[in-house]
């Protein structure tokens, strides 16, 4: 059995975008994504276990669609999705800070419904950006459909569950490396993260973020891109900024990493924002 909500943004929504990052991103087995009709379906934590639940990213509001009839879990599931899908942030206060910036300005206008996609899962996101080292978002996507299919856990929706830290921590190198297809420093530091998460780490947006972006800063593998990424798309820091992320750099018009950082200046508090804003005038053609 299954319930459905209809989830209303604060503010304005761009849908088009919204439904592109979902469906660039989609890790094959785990995620099932439909362009034309701009929904994704995956599994979500749940205190029940994991429900597959699909999002229709609509013009005005997003369509959520869960397989469960349980009341806890279903709220639970709204709570997810709205965090997951940046629905609640005043995306008016964005525009009102970022308007008056020569380059931010044009963009805020043209698209003022633009959300700051994060991930549902935290473990996920980690081991996707890790992935996502220096290779393209559709390499990124394959990899991790590689190693879902390794490690992962079937379910009876047809979706496979992404690997827990655990069974990614007690992989054999070698096989990890050559089910994936990785460099043997990429596997290396897939298994660091996966083990400094099952010893404790947590990767939770409530908690101290210059603490969490240290103990990251401090697994192998891990550089400060890594831990940028990772603090404007799992920790929801609105004034996260990824200095080093070379699609930004180039939309900026600003090959240095030091020059971007400190150009980011004067688009605080909401540097995550313009950063959304960037990336998406330099990779998302189709409306």
């Amino acid at each position: 059995m299954s319930r459905t909500a209809v989830l209303t943004p604060n503010g304005a929504l761009d849908a088009g975008p919204m439904a592109a990052i979902l469906a660039n991103h989609a890790i094959p087995g785990c995620e099932v994504t439909d362009r034309a009709g701009r929904s994704h379906t995956r599994l979500l934590a749940t205190p029940g276990g994991p429900r597959s639940v699909t999002v229709t990213v609509r013009p005005d509001d997003v369509e959520l669609t869960a397989d469960t009839d349980d009341d806890v879990e279903f709220a639970h599931l709204v709570r997810t999705t709205r965090r997951w899908l940046d629905l609640d942030t005043d995306t008016d206060a964005v525009v009102r800070a970022l308007d008056s910036d020569p380059l931010l300005g044009p963009l805020v206008r043209r698209r003022p419904g633009l959300r700051a996609v994060g991930y549902p899962e935290a473990f996920e996101a980690a081991i996707m950006t890790v992935l996502g080292q220096q290779v393209s978002v559709a390499a990124g996507a394959t990899f991790g459909g590689r190693l879902a299919a390794a490690y992962g856990t079937a379910s009876s929706a047809g979706l496979t569950l992404f690997p827990s830290p655990r069974a990614l921590a007690g992989a054999p190198a070698g096989e990890l490396r050559a089910a994936v297809g990785v460099t043997r420093t990429r596997a290396a530091t897939l298994q660091n993260v996966a083990r400094a998460v099952a010893d404790g780490l947590s990767l939770d947006a409530d908690g101290d973020h210059a603490a969490l972006r240290r103990e990251l800063l401090a697994i192998p593998g891990i550089g400060p891109w890594s831990a940028d990424y990772l603090a404007v798309r799992v920790l929801r820091d609105p004034d996260a900024f990824t200095p080093g992320d070379l699609v930004a750099r180039r939309a900026m018009g600003i090959p240095g990493i030091r020059d971007a950082g400190r150009r980011s200046e004067a688009w605080r508090p909401y540097r995550a924002y313009a950063l959304f804003h960037l990336w998406t005038s330099a990779t998302y053609s189709e409306d």
